[in-house]
């Protein structure tokens, strides 16, 4: 695999990777940590995340709960998530912070199946705009001939269509979850 391939490779898998942590934030009526990873909190100063100030776990399907290691954060990580504005309302007991995962309404699911689609299809132009790129650089080089230009142009476009259908399935698999009760 050349240089330029190798390259269009790592490009295509960072749009996947991006894609797969969109996805996980999007809340599918199921607690999941990761709903969590955008919030930070001012901790001595120091924008600092929230998993690194305390444990983040999810014991039922229907609840996140925040056990900080320091008692004196459960009213900033309280603070920072009502900031985040992620519809849920944390429930501090002056030990653990419960965040109750409500039940998404069907209107809510379908909403975020589109949402879901529209990622997928910016996750898709990222891919192309790879394709272009690459394609655009193996024309530039003139120490590649033009059988070589053609090869490594097929090359590019299959491993495009191998991404696509990566994305596809991530898509596809997203929506199911977000569609079942």
């Amino acid at each position: 695999m050349s240089s330029i391939e190798q390259k269009a490779q790592v490009r295509m898998q960072k749009v996947i990777d991006f894609f797969e942590k969109t996805l996980l934030k999007i809340r599918a009526g199921r607690a999941t940590p990761a709903l969590l990873d955008d919030i930070s909190i001012d901790y001595y100063g120091t924008p600092t995340a929230l998993a690194q100030v305390g444990n983040v776990s999810a014991p039922e399907a229907q609840l996140l709960v925040i056990a900080p290691w320091e008692k004196n954060l459960l009213s900033i990580i309280e603070k920072a998530i009502l900031k985040a504005d992620l519809g849920i309302t944390p429930q501090n007991d002056g030990n653990v912070i419960r965040l109750p995962i409500p039940a998404l309404s069907e209107e809510r699911r379908k909403d975020l199946v589109k949402q879901v689609k529209k990622l997928a299809e910016e996750a898709r132009v990222s891919v192309r705009n790879v394709r272009r790129d690459i394609n655009d650089e193996l024309k530039k080089d003139d120490s590649v001939s033009e059988d070589e230009e053609k090869q490594g142009k097929d090359k590019v476009q299959k491993m495009t269509d191998k991404f696509i259908v990566t994305i596809d399935e991530l898509a596809s698999k997203k929506e199911k979850e977000l569609l079942t009760f």
